[in-house]
């Protein structure tokens, strides 16, 4: 079951949305909770550790 999330900038709950991240010229997209209002993106610390800093290593050794 997943948490409702409200962004602490708006006050309006969060959606799933597909956010896109650039990183050295490359691009990449997950579908995270975002504000609909404001745009931002909740990025929890497994998404940071996980994902993000596996791809951040691929990119890093080309």
């Amino acid at each position: 079951m997943e948490r409702n999330w409200k962004c602490v900038s708006c006050g309006v709950e969060l959606e799933r949305k597909k956010a896109v991240f650039d990183y050295m010229g490359r691009s990449f997209s997950e579908n995270l909770l975002k504000c609909p209002k404001c745009g931002k993106v909740l990025i929890t610390s497994d998404l940071a550790a996980g994902r993000m800093r596996e791809v951040e290593e691929m990119l890093e050794d080309k």
